[in-house]
């Protein structure tokens, strides 16, 4: 019989791609995991990794085994939120939750939860939709907040489900004494963005593109609240979406962009522990906290 924990190794490898990020993520040392993977491929009796360079790759064999691996932790997965129906528990729920929903969500959802699951241990770690996404796939956690902007649908990854908290407008931001609305006016001003390669990157260079003008951006962030307070200063502009400000006067002017676009916000689990009911009660607390953030333009979920 296959050691599930050995299994998990494999799988982790498949999806990391090296045996130091597997150590990092898990916490062991990569003599260890080499040790363990070893004697994998003792129990399967076939060649599991070959040298690359200074690295190992997945033989065909490896390739194989670690997709039965998926399957088998998944399995495990849904044997483990069934018992937790029947005889509930406390087990943590981990959340990696994007910027404006640490802001705008989680302190609402942690607040009702207290209340309601007083038991129920919840760890959260701010990581970018991306990361959050990869994360969940490689099992470093339970659920993830995540955006995804308009034209720019996520990687539909194996056996992750996606659950729609709403629709979260996004808007220009200038300062509040700005007397210009139309966004073609701003393309000789100094622009805020967030890093390169990141789907709020690319969405709000293309409209800047669609009104005529390459933006000119100065400050590249990642820290959305640090976007409002340099448009507030007056030092750029940028878009910026509702739920950052989660109800709170904003310190800068928000304009509609045209055609009123909005993200999707969404929780994703993976479906073998979409039944636990930590899990339940998390996404429960972040939908009404939604709910009751919104307003404006912000649309809830149907």
């Amino acid at each position: 019989m296959f050691d599930l924990r050995r299994l998990r190794l494999l799988y982790e490898l498949s999806v990391r791609g090296t045996l130091a990020a597997v150590a990092e993520a898990l916490a062991y040392s990569p003599s260890t995991i080499s040790q363990q993977l070893a004697q994998l491929e003792r129990d399967a009796g076939v060649p599991l990794l070959e040298p690359d360079g200074r690295r190992v790759r997945l033989t065909a064999q490896g390739e194989a085994l670690a997709a039965h691996a998926a399957i088998m932790l998944d399995a495990d997965e849904q044997a483990r939120a069934e018992l937790e129906r029947l005889q509930p528990s406390h087990a943590p729920v981990r959340v990696a939750a994007m910027q404006s929903a640490v802001h705008g969500l989680i302190p609402a959802a942690v607040r009702s939860l207290a209340e309601s699951e007083p038991e129920l241990r919840v760890e959260v770690m701010e990581l970018a939709p991306e990361e959050g996404l990869f994360e969940l796939s490689a099992r470093g956690f339970d659920l993830v907040v995540a955006e995804q902007y308009p034209g720019h649908t996520r990687e539909h990854r194996a056996g992750i489900e996606h659950t729609l908290l709403g629709r979260d407008a996004i808007r220009l931001a200038v300062s509040p004494d700005e007397p210009t609305t139309d966004l073609a006016a701003f393309a000789d001003r100094a622009w805020v963005m967030e890093p390169r390669g990141t789907a709020a990157r690319q969405w709000s260079t293309q409209q800047c593109r669609a009104a005529g003008f390459e933006p000119d951006v100065r400050f590249e962030l990642a820290d959305l609240t640090a976007h409002a307070r340099l448009v507030a200063a007056g030092a750029a502009v940028g878009m910026i979406p509702d739920l950052v400000f989660a109800g709170a006067t904003p310190p800068v002017r928000l304009v509609d962009l045209p055609g009123t676009p909005r993200r999707d916000v969404f929780t994703a689990v993976r479906r073998g522990s979409r039944g636990r009911p930590g899990i339940r009660a998390v996404r429960a607390a972040l939908a009404a906290a939604f709910d009751a953030s919104a307003d404006g333009d912000t649309e809830k979920a149907p």
